[in-house]
């Protein structure tokens, strides 16, 4: 070896009192070990002061220790080597993290740890989990539950945290203590995101290149780069929350959460919850430490509201007031919270009427309606169905697995001809449906199940089973973009649920 090496491992057979014989060699030398690590079969030495004579000397004498097979210089100690990975893998995890002895004493925090704490690492060291805020009846259950506890919402710092613990276990199974995790709403938020929203696409994912297409996402791109609430109108399934995703990729939170809530789907009291969260304690059946919402998870990113105009008069109340200053409360929650996120929203009613009426808020409309969108329908961008269609047939070949079709002239031309009252979602559904019954390489006007042009309209040479299947398409037509869900077209014109749904796949409607 070049240099004289200051660390270095010893390989042996193991054999009992092996190891206080190669320690023997050196404390005849009388050489200053700085640190000693025995890990059979090696004993790994570490000797600054040791010279090249003496290196040359204690080798040999090693090597006539019986049973050692090998000595030769090593760059770091094994044990050190773990200890500086370990200080460098909790140094890089951005979410705070305790190591706890049994009895709930921290050993060992890492900086985001210190950062959340509002301690020096010094002081936390030794310092119960009491003593850092957590209540004692969650700091005793982790003790007698060993700490096999669900995630649990505490709050450290005057913030809240999810908190996760992991036991340890010494090698006979015994508790030696836990790793305790705590994550912030905001980095749950990007986790799920991230989940959520894999493969979501900027304004590439808007397919088309009609005029009105290349128009909004012409005013779409501006639009994204102001940091200003922004309304998208546009009839269903024309793929507003397509936009919203573009414009949320094209602004300055593109790194940050994007989170959707349809205000038409769940009760009030679900989407109050969902939107702002609730306390510990807030109902029955609440998670024990209360739960983050959308506004949280979203924070520093982009919550689109979908369907806005179904939002109750008591949400539209609390939407208001963080829209004037960033600020809500939890459900059953005292405690004032702040959050930073661009609201986008959207709907197909007409919001102007709605006020009018009395069922929208007028003040709530100024606050979302900064910024405005118009999406438009299928039927006024007929230079894309077809280029739509042809897209949905390769994704729908792929997703059941069918060789590669390709339609028809007649179907080509049926797709031209149709309304498309459904939209893009609408043809969506009819392209998938027909692939995944038809057979060969084929997809013809047939294949589609949608009505011919002329039987769109009850003329003289038709017959009644015509007629009337016109009528009652013409009929869904009408009502569907007022009523948007099967339930409700059904509620409106007084059958079933499960008729409406049969009548609307039949006619080529049901999203």
């Amino acid at each position: 070896m070049n240099t004289i090496p200051t660390r270095i491992a010893v390989l042996f057979d193991d054999r009992v009192g092996i190891a206080q014989e190669i320690l023997a060699q050196l404390a005849r030398r009388a050489l200053d070990v700085s640190a000693v690590e025995v890990e059979p079969p090696h004993v790994y030495l570490e000797a600054p002061g040791i010279d090249a004579a003496g290196w040359d000397a204690l080798r040999g004498d090693l090597l006539q220790v019986a049973g050692v097979r090998r000595v030769e210089g090593l760059a770091m100690l094994p044990g050190a080597r773990r200890r500086l990975y370990l200080d460098a893998l909790l140094a890089a995890q951005a979410d705070p993290v305790l190591a706890v002895d049994a009895q709930g004493a921290v050993v060992v925090a890492n900086a985001a740890a210190v950062t959340a704490c509002g301690r020096a690492e010094a002081e936390l060291a030794g310092m119960s989990l009491r003593e850092l805020g957590l209540p004692s009846a969650l700091v005793d259950a982790l003790i007698a539950q060993r700490y096999r506890l669900p995630p649990t919402e505490v709050e450290i710092g005057g913030r809240p945290y999810l908190l996760e613990a992991a036991a340890l276990h010494e090698a006979a199974g015994e508790i030696a203590g836990a790793m305790l995790t705590l994550q912030a709403p905001q980095r749950l938020g990007e986790r799920l995101s991230a989940l959520q929203n894999l493969g979501a696409g900027g304004f590439e994912a808007i397919l088309g290149d009609s005029a009105p297409i290349r128009q909004l996402k012409a005013r779409a791109a501006r639009m994204a780069a102001v940091d200003a609430p922004l309304l998208i109108r546009g009839e269903t399934g024309t793929g507003k929350e397509l936009v919203a995703h573009a414009c949320h990729a094209g602004s300055r939170r593109r790194d940050q959460p994007f989170f959707a809530l349809n205000c038409a789907a769940l009760p009030e009291s679900l989407a109050e919850s969902e939107l702002f969260g609730y306390a510990a304690g807030a109902f029955t059946g609440a998670l024990r430490g209360g739960r983050p919402g959308l506004l949280e998870l979203a924070d520093g990113g982009t919550l689109f509201l979908d369907e806005v105009g179904e939002m109750s008069p008591y949400l539209q109340a609390k939407l208001l007031r963080f829209l004037g200053d960033g600020s809500f409360r939890r459900v059953g929650g005292d405690r004032e919270l702040h959050a930073d996120v661009r609201i986008v929203s959207a709907t197909h009613r007409a919001l102007d009427a709605m006020v009018a009426a009395g069922s929208f808020r007028q003040d709530l409309l100024f606050r979302l309606d900064v910024l405005q969108l118009e999406v438009p329908p299928l039927r006024e961008r007929g230079d894309d169905i077809v280029a739509l269609a042809r897209v949905f047939v390769e994704r729908a070949c792929a997703q059941t697995g069918r060789p590669h079709a390709r339609l028809t002239p007649d179907a080509c031309a049926a797709l031209r001809a149709d309304p498309w009252v459904g939209n893009v979602r609408q043809l969506q559904n009819v392209i998938f449906r027909a692939v995944m019954l038809g057979e060969g390489p084929l997809i013809a006007a047939a294949d589609l199940e949608i009505a011919a042009p002329s039987a769109r309209g009850a003329d003289a040479g038709a017959s009644l089973a015509d007629a009337v299947a016109a009528f009652e398409r013409d009929l869904l037509q009408r009502l569907l973009p007022q009523y948007p869900s099967t339930r409700k077209l059904a509620q409106r014109l007084g059958c079933s649920h499960t008729a409406i749904a049969q009548r609307l796949r039949r006619h080529g409607l049901l999203r």
